[in-house]
């Protein structure tokens, strides 16, 4: 507020900087959360009317209403039963002549397996944006999440590692997809102050208010990893003698950074009740989209043949927090709860 400067300036370059520093990313721009982030790496991707685009059927609604927003229209596929992410061998079986691209949802903080969503990709010549709302931190194989494909989009909202209350991220590896990013977020034009508009955009920006905000956030990464990490490592101790549920695990080629700490139970719902008539707040893990009233018209809610692992992830899954301010009794204290339910 001291620096008069509310409006997207020079906090918010001074914060792109650092988030392409720590994605190892040679281009980024920001946008106002992480569905319009994804909806704009969309459009600089040349994704249109009568494209599709393959979208995991475990996702947050988001991921599926940009591709809408785009023109094109998503088509859900599977999620792997172990890893919770998209599943290449169902995706296969998705593939039309009007498929242009897909997009793995690096879902929990966990690396969908980008070697072969990459491999797939190039085989059908498709584009790649990932998803990466809940991937700040996380990397596959030495590389950051969200700078493997095409484009990469992150959300800074509420809930997410780091937070600017609202706010997006688009990583990209070209400066051709770079300057369509520049001129889609910025109505149209590149430079701010002229009115010569090239292309029809949009004003996709943030504020200098936001940027501050997620610096701060950003001096502060390492503990707030750690301290997930560790609320997560504590659960999967506590409840490791409980044989009526799992702690799910990362892969071993993904660096985990939890966003909730995934449990698959028998009982989640009646667990989930429990939890909150004692004060514990937890979630739901995500309702699968081809059963989404709002997609009604694009896919058969009663096909739950071909998404099998997305209806039993949301049976079975319920969400732990992990937030970084929980302490060691905090989590002691909800792993009783559940021990206790099980009893």
């Amino acid at each position: 507020m001291k620096d008069n400067w509310l409006t997207e300036g020079p906090r918010s370059q001074e914060f792109a900087t650092q988030l392409m520093e720590l994605m190892n990313a040679p281009y980024g721009v920001f946008a106002p959360n992480g569905t319009l982030a994804l909806a704009l790496g969309l459009l600089a991707l040349d994704i249109s009317a009568s494209d599709e685009v393959i979208v995991p059927n475990s996702t947050f609604v988001g991921s599926a209403t940009a591709v809408l927003l785009a023109g094109a229209k998503p088509v859900f596929v599977d999620i792997d039963a172990q890893t919770l992410q998209i599943d290449v061998a169902h995706a296969e079986q998705a593939v039309t002549p009007n498929t242009a691209a897909i997009m793995p949802v690096h879902l929990m903080g966990v690396a969908a397996d980008m070697d072969a969503v990459m491999a797939f990709a190039r085989h059908h010549k498709l584009k790649v944006i990932e998803d990466a709302a809940q991937g700040i931190g996380v990397t596959h194989n030495g590389r950051h999440v969200g700078t493997i494909g095409d484009v990469g989009c992150f959300s800074f909202f509420a809930d997410k590692t780091i937070t600017t209350g609202e706010g997006g991220f688009i990583a990209c590896r070209t400066p051709d997809v770079y300057e369509r990013l520049r001129r889609l977020r910025n109505q149209g034009r590149v430079e701010s102050g002229s009115f010569i508009h090239p292309v029809v955009g949009f004003n996709f920006r943030i504020t200098d208010m936001q940027a501050a905000v997620g610096l701060a956030q950003l001096k502060k990464l390492e503990e707030i990893i750690a301290r997930k990490q560790a609320n997560q490592a504590l659960y999967k101790e506590l409840l490791s003698d409980n044989p009526h549920i799992r702690v799910f695990e990362a892969p071993p080629n993904s660096a985990h950074v939890p966003f909730r700490c995934v449990l698959m139970c028998d009982r989640a719902f009646e667990l989930a009740d429990y939890l909150s008539e004692n004060g514990i707040a937890t979630r739901r893990f995500f309702y699968p989209l081809h059963k989404q009233p709002c997609f009604a018209d694009i896919s058969d809610p009663s096909e739950n043949g071909r998404f099998r692992n997305s209806i039993s992830a949301y049976e079975h899954g319920l969400l732990l927090p992990v937030f970084p301010a929980m302490r060691e009794n905090d989590v002691a204290r909800v792993a009783s709860m559940i021990n206790r339910f099980h009893q």
